[in-house]
């Protein structure tokens, strides 16, 4: 049986397993089906983003939904930790956001909100893949005319803005500060702008005029390249860049400087140990978390916990071990006091607040932790077998390993929504780790790959 669902929910790549309009109604039929339950009128957020392919797979999702019953509440182009709130807000049977996230227009997918605003459970994507695929389990209303029904949901942007400016402390002042923001053409475009404007910020905006093909092309959280042009020719204090569903944030400091998500974490959880709102001064990250994070965290006194990839397992473990702040270095942050999920405007308003209580710049702020060099590369791959029965490749990943010692680490996984391999190292400098991060991609490639991508990092 093939795999739906991967790290970040159903995510349908353009050349090798589209989400066709047959397959988003199934998909929604599913999710109403598995979340209707015994009650009466069960309800379904829906949500996009600016992606060619939305409106089609939007019109295809509402009426698997009504075809089992439930009503679908579209909520439009909104950002996808927006569709988390709303559909807890509302009182939900459960949320769906139709976007592929920093993946280019051609691609799409699907994320699935429970009722509570937090994303599914393994378990639960296991049955409603089950749903998904044999798609016999009786979803199609019985009585035509208990169908379910569509409307639009009023004001869910500024239900959304309302629910973003409550997060920030009331003495925290946004006038007098200059920020360039970076909306990739996708779904914070309208929703960013206005909030920041609103809070008082001089506001310069960049990628707000998606036209369906543009979205996250040469521009959002994956391309700052324009962003650093803009904070630094506008003698901005900051510039944030969003991806194109807006629940990751990368910065850029008044220097053009750019900040991963580990150096946010490392800032905002200094700021609120220090406020005592560091619940069991705890932080929770992945396993691509640099090393310098780590040590950081130490230095200051902060317990440091690492979990497998992928936002949901971070909030997991936020949730078992009573953390408040984790998030991934690619730049997904949770503020779990606040929401349910990861938020890119709301790690933003996060760290202008830590900027704002520190009174230093975003440059001095960061130099919190120390990166240690670290490179990426990607290998399409033809195949994903586990990278332990492959005795080339645990071969020469022990020989790096050996040879870096405690100086650095290896990690190789493959990604859950491509056909591609992830081959990561961290070494004591940048020679030293391009040359064992080739060695370890030379020995992929020609065992299980197809193309290597050496500009990944």
């Amino acid at each position: 049986m093939k795999k739906l669902f991967g790290t970040d929910g159903i995510r349908g790549v353009a050349n090798e397993y589209p989400i066709t309009a047959e397959m988003a109604v199934r998909i929604g039929r599913a999710v109403a089906t598995f979340f209707g339950g015994k009650g009466s009128s069960p309800k379904i957020i829906i949500g996009k983003d600016t992606r060619l392919s939305g409106d089609m797979l939007e019109s295809a999702m509402v009426a698997g939904i009504c075809s089992a019953g439930a009503d679908a509440c579209v909520a439009g182009v909104l950002p996808t930790p927006a569709i988390a709130h709303l559909t807890s807000s509302l009182k939900a049977n459960a949320g769906i956001m139709i976007s592929a996230s920093h993946n280019p227009y051609y691609d799409n997918g699907i994320k699935v909100f429970k009722g509570d605003g937090y994303k599914l459970t393994d378990e639960q994507e296991v049955e409603i893949e089950k749903l998904i695929l044999n798609d016999t389990s009786g979803a199609r209303h019985k009585d035509s005319h208990k169908m379910g029904t569509a409307h639009n949901i009023e004001k869910s942007k500024s239900d959304y803005i309302s629910f973003l400016k409550n997060a920030v402390l009331a003495e925290i002042l946004f006038k007098g500060l200059k920020i360039v923001l970076d909306c990739s053409h996708g779904a914070t475009y309208r929703v960013a702008p206005q909030l920041f404007a609103e809070l008082g910020a001089d506001v310069e905006s960049l990628a707000v005029k998606p036209n369906g093909i543009n979205i996250n092309d040469g521009c959002g959280s994956q391309h700052t390249e324009e962003l650093i042009k803009a904070v630094t020719a506008k003698r901005a204090d900051l510039g944030l860049a969003f991806d194109g569903d807006g629940d990751r944030l990368i910065a850029v400091d008044e220097t053009g400087e750019v900040l991963t998500g580990d150096h946010i974490l490392a800032i905002c959880a200094k700021v609120m140990k220090q406020k005592g709102t560091l619940k069991n001064n705890l932080v929770v990250s992945t396993v691509m978390s640099n090393m310098g994070f780590g040590i950081a965290l130490k230095k200051m006194g902060i317990a440091h916990e690492i979990t497998q990839v992928g936002d949901r397992y971070v909030i997991q473990r936020m949730i078992a071990a009573g953390a408040v702040l984790g998030g991934e270095d690619s730049g997904h942050m949770i503020f779990s006091s606040h929401h349910t999920t990861g938020d890119g405007i709301l790690t933003a308003l996060k760290l202008i607040e830590a900027v704002q209580i520190e009174s230093q710049s975003l440059s001095n702020l960061s130099k919190i932790m120390t990166v240690y060099p670290q490179i990426l590369v990607n290998i399409d791959v033809k195949t994903k077998p586990d990278i332990k029965d492959v005795p080339e490749i645990m071969d020469v990943i022990q020989s790096v390993e050996a040879e870096l010692a405690d100086n650095g680490r290896v990690l190789v996984r493959y990604s859950g929504t491509q056909p591609l391999c992830r081959v990561m190292v961290e070494g004591p400098d940048e020679t030293s780790t391009r040359r064992y991060c080739n060695q370890i991609s030379d020995i992929i490639m020609n065992n299980i790959g197809i193309n290597c991508n050496r500009n990944a990092e």
